[in-house]
């Protein structure tokens, strides 16, 4: 209760501490603090190849003021560290902007940037555009390990001009929610345009975003290298007449389900042994493994859901250790295919509606939800989900997903979860 009122008239001093870590420093600090009697408002540190910066915000009353740095420089001293003082303004003067992000017209955001390699260029590009939408950098977090190729920004986002959203969730939450969705949409399509070859992510930083439960991906080029009925139908074939119709369906230029049963009807008389050859060498995306065994160590359950082929999306739930398989089953007959495919096809409805059944299954909220696709017949799955993530997609989908990862692997998909490369690595090792 003293220290509470002692820091109403107390000023408030931000104390820098910069120099090689080592053991100790903390401690060492605290305690100089501790037997001033000075209250410690709030700490942040963070190490960077080896160099440590520690900030320290202390209530610091002008009686003890000479004393207490007087001390704390000394410390510093001992410790071989640097130390800069700065008075901050109370509360009540802050100005405009140095609020801590958490206030009322304020929603906080994570903004993922990742690609092969970072630099200055690309970083400042991507600041550029977050202090274009009055948005205020609070913390960079580094996700990659040894090279600097994925960082984490958690960004202050204030309410539009005039409080539009404010005033419109005090009416309507869905119409406040529909508004800053399409700000977040403004701001990322406004992000990937200047960033340059990166990917960039931009997701509420809520509880929701930290407490997924459920990822469902696509098959056929999400999870594998391939199209499996083009695979199919190079060994019966008509490789070239299948795989124009693939095409323009991805592309969302023919109805999925008329195109799923024309391709098919292609097959007619392809000998079964090959489906069995074909779902024994499926070659996996890269990353897809890493990104199965991390989720799996997490807790979390997965499942493929694909337009494809049941006989294929089992043998990679058997593979890789998914919880769920769903797909079309293509009709047998004597030993080969008939060309037809049984019901219910797994249509981009469908997808979303399977969705929602292994959620409501699992007790799991769809906003703790992510889907993985590349195709149009993922959009409607990948809008249901919580967090929908189109991969290495058609523009189509690209455009219309919550976020893209165009480069790299499929284990890039972790990043958004907030993992670092060695959280990843730890949990590798253990399982």
């Amino acid at each position: 209760m003293l220290a509470t009122m002692s820091s109403a008239v107390a000023a408030r001093v931000l104390l820098t501490v910069t120099g090689r870590d080592h053991g100790g420093i903390t401690a060492e600090l605290t305690g100089v603090l501790m037997a001033s009697d000075t209250e410690l408002l709030d700490v942040e540190q963070v190490v960077v190849q080896g160099q440590l910066t520690l900030c320290l915000l202390v209530a610091l009353p002008a009686a003890r003021r000479d004393r207490t740095l007087a001390a704390v420089r000394a410390a510093c001293a001992r410790l071989g560290q640097d130390l800069t003082v700065r008075d901050l303004p109370t509360p009540g003067d802050a100005v405009a902007g140095d609020g801590d992000g958490d206030g009322p017209g304020v929603v906080q955001l994570a903004v993922t940037v990742f690609g092969d390699r970072l630099d200055a260029g690309g970083l400042h590009r991507v600041a550029r555009v977050l202090v274009g939408h009055g948005a205020n950098i609070e913390r960079v977090h580094r996700l990659s390990d040894s090279d600097l190729s994925a960082l984490e920004l958690i960004v202050s986002l204030p309410d539009a001009p005039g409080g539009a959203a404010a005033a419109a969730a005090a009416v309507d939450g869905d119409v406040a929610g529909a508004a800053l969705d399409a700000r977040l949409r403004d701001l990322r399509r406004h992000l990937l345009a200047e960033a340059g070859d990166v990917d960039i992510a931009v997701q509420r930083e809520s509880l929701s975003r930290r407490a997924k439960r459920l990822v469902v991906m696509d098959m056929d080029s999400t999870l594998i290298q391939l199209e499996v009925i083009d695979e199919l139908a190079r060994r019966h074939g008509v490789g070239a007449e299948v795989a124009a119709i693939t095409e323009r369906a991805m592309q969302g230029e023919l109805d999925f389900e008329a195109s799923l049963r024309a391709r098919v009807g292609l097959l007619a008389g392809l000998e079964v042994r090959h489906l069995d050859e074909v779902a024994a060498s499926l070659p996996l995306t890269d990353g897809a493994e890493t990104l199965v065994r991390v989720l799996s160590r997490l807790s979390y359950r997965t499942a493929v859901i694909s337009g494809g082929f049941q006989f294929a999306a089992v043998a990679l739930k058997q593979r890789l250790g998914l919880d769920y398989a769903y797909a079309n089953t293509l009709e047998r007959a004597g030993g080969r295919l008939t060309g037809r495919v049984l019901e219910p096809i797994v249509t981009p409805q469908r997808k979303a509606d399977l969705l929602d059944m292994i959620a409501q299954g699992e007790r799991c909220d769809l906003d703790q939800t992510i889907a993985i696709g590349d195709g149009a017949n993922d959009l409607a799955m990948l809008q249901r989900a919580g967090l929908g993530i189109a991969f290495h997609a058609k523009p189509k989908l690209t455009a219309a997903a919550d976020t893209a990862i165009s480069h790299g692997s499929l284990a890039r998909v972790l990043y958004l979860l907030g993992l670092r490369a060695r959280d990843v690595a730890e949990l590798l090792r253990l399982g």
